[in-house]
Order: structure tokens, then C-alpha cells, then sequence
């Protein structure tokens, strides 16, 4: 019987997340194609799969246009084959206040971040559906829960990609298919979106701390990939953000409001390669993915280790139960 080689495609995997996804993905045996804008990204993308001796396939592509992000899909399975895996990561970003943000801006912003992932759910879709197999990772932000100030055009778009997800999980339960689709909701990350994101503000953005390393969502994406379930937490910071604003929406207003301006940002002389947002910084330079801030960053994560191994958890804390059970029993007797 001849082994089904997997495919997996990533949407911005020429750094930061989506690199990370990448360099995980291959070195679990994933041939991996790759859609993004910039060529020396891309190019550095397809070095990463091949030194791990895998194919490698990339695609330059917007994923804001819908045509281009089908036609990319239709080239994944003449060229590599069958796809198992989609993972949705391209994004733009800003600091700026809202009013400060043009019309243009804010759209652009939101066509990449969420029309992006709808138009990535979509192409995967029409060739999973029929072989009634596969995964999509929709690539999701603690902000998708909680908006933080400067970043409105994202954080909007953030929480349409949890609303949109949510309801083609529906419709896929609704006709029984087992082609699952998966979110996964990020902390703050080390990667280049600090040096290339739109900036209004005096000084260099940064991610709001506590911060982590690209490698531990590219953990998570892969463990959703073969253990699918409807979401996922990465980082201690994302559970107490999205449980603090069930509990107390109000004062995280007046909290961010505070602080929120001030986190975002740093004094520290930085690199800057300019705004993203219409085209792409990566395309002379790999930014790879790691961004400015590993001297801050955490390459662990209790949370995350405790959702990839919460079987065993559960089993140990049930297992734990029923001996203190029969302990009191026994002493009962």
C-alpha cells in the first residue's frame, strides 16, 4: 500500500507565525506550499522545507484577492498533491489610533486579515469537502475576544474571523462531513509584524508582554492538524485576557485605556523596514521569524503544554479521585 505523502499549505509563511508553521510542519513530514508576497521570504521558505527533505512549493500570492488564492490552491494539488492541511496566517497590521487611520488603510487591513483567512477557508474547502477529509487552521488572536487600543482595523477583523469560523463549523457538522476546521487564539509574539506594520505613533511598536516565541503556535497548529478540536489557547496571557474580559469587560476598558497606548510601544532603537500593509518588506530581506524582542521572549508555555496533554491530565486527576475516594472509603469501613 503506497503512503499518502501530507500537504499542508500556509498562508504568510514567509515569517513570523506563518514561518514558524512552516519550518514545524516540514520537520513533521509535511511537503508545504507557501503563500505570501515577498520573494526573498518565499525563497527562504522553500530553503527551510527542503532542508528538512521535503518538497516545497512557493506561490506568490495576495491573499486579499480571492482569484489568486483559488488559482494557488488549484496549482497546490496539480504540483504536490492532495491537500490535508490549510493554515491561515497572513495578516496586516497597525499602531495608529482609529481616526488616524485612513479609509483605505482600515480596508486593506481588514481584506488581508479577514478576507484572507475567508478566501483561504473557502479554496480548502472545495477540495476537502468531496474527499470528506482534511484540516483548516484559522490562525486567531486573544484580541479576538478582548480589543486593545491602536489596533482596530485587526482587531475587528480578529473577532469576524471567530464569528466566521464558528459558523462553517456549523454547517460542516450540519452535513456530518469530517473535514474539520480548527481555531487557534495567539498572546503577544516575538516576530518582524513590529518592524513592518503601519505606524502612526512616536515610537517603535511592540508586542504587549508577557511575549512568546513563534514556535510555540507553530506547536499548536500542528498539534491541531492531527488532533483537531474547535480551539485552542497559546499563551498564559491569552486565558486571562479572554476570561478577564467574561468577567469584567468594563474595567479592562478603563484599564487598556491607561495602559494599552503606553505597552504598545518602546524607546529602544529598533530596525524598521516600513509598512507592510500594500506591499510586502520581505522581498529583498528574509525577515525569517523572529522579530526584535528574543532577549523578552518566552520559548515555553504552561498552558500550552497543559491543552497539547490534557487527556492525560484528566486522566491522572481522575485517577487521583478515585484513589482518595476509596482512601476515605477504606477509612470509613
Amino acid at each position: 500500500m503506497v503512503q499518502h505523502t501530507k500537504i499542508a499549505v500556509v498562508t504568510g509563511g514567509t515569517g513570523g507565525v506563518g514561518r514558524a508553521v512552516v519550518r514545524e510542519l516540514a520537520g513533521a513530514g509535511y511537503d508545504v506550499a507557501v503563500l505570501a508576497r515577498g520573494r526573498a521570504g518565499l525563497d527562504g521558505a522553500v530553503r527551510d522545507v527542503e532542508a528538512a527533505g521535503r518538497r516545497a512549493l512557493a506561490i506568490p500570492t495576495d491573499v486579499a484577492d480571492h482569484a489568486a488564492v483559488e488559482e494557488a490552491a488549484e496549482r497546490v494539488e496539480a504540483e504536490l498533491g492532495e491537500i490535508d492541511a490549510w493554515v491561515n496566517v497572513a495578516f496586516a497590521g497597525s499602531l495608529a489610533f482609529f481616526w488616524d487611520t485612513s479609509m483605505e488603510e482600515f480596508r486593506r487591513m481588514t481584506e488581508v486579515t479577514y478576507y484572507g483567512q475567508v478566501y483561504g477557508t473557502r479554496a480548502a474547502l472545495r477540495f476537502m469537502r468531496p474527499r470528506d477529509r482534511g484540516v483548516v487552521v484559522n490562525v486567531g488572536s486573544a484580541m479576538a475576544y478582548r480589543s486593545i487600543p491602536l489596533q482596530s482595523a485587526y482587531c475587528g477583523a480578529k473577532h469576524a474571523v471567530k464569528g466566521f469560523t464558528e459558523s462553517v463549523m456549523t454547517e460542516l457538522a450540519h452535513e456530518k462531513s469530517k473535514v474539520r476546521v480548527c481555531m487557534v487564539q495567539l498572546p503577544g509574539l516575538n516576530t518582524p509584524q513590529f518592524t513592518w506594520n503601519l505606524n502612526k505613533m512616536p515610537k517603535h511598536p511592540m508586542p504587549v508582554p508577557p511575549i512568546f516565541q513563534p514556535e510555540l503556535p507553530a506547536k499548536a497548529v500542528r498539534f491541531l492538524i492531527e488532533h483537531p478540536r474547535r480551539n485552542m489557547w497559546v499563551g498564559v496571557s491569552t486565558a486571562y485576557t479572554i476570561l478577564g474580559e467574561r468577567l469584567a469587560p468594563k474595567l479592562l476598558d478603563l484599564y487598556l485605556g491607561r495602559s494599552g497606548v503606553k505597552s504598545q510601544q518602546t524607546g529602544a532603537d529598533l530596525p524598521r523596514r516600513g509598512s507592510n500593509v500594500f506591499e510586502p518588506q520581505d522581498e529583498t530581506e528574509d525577515a525569517g521569524a523572529h522579530g526584535p524582542f528574543d532577549d523578552q521572549a518566552h520559548g515555553h508555555d504552561p498552558l500550552l503544554w497543559a491543552s497539547m496533554h490534557r487527556r492525560s491530565l484528566i486522566s491522572a486527576a481522575g485517577a487521583a479521585l478515585a484513589a482518595g475516594a476509596g482512601l476515605v472509603a477504606a477509612r470509613a469501613h
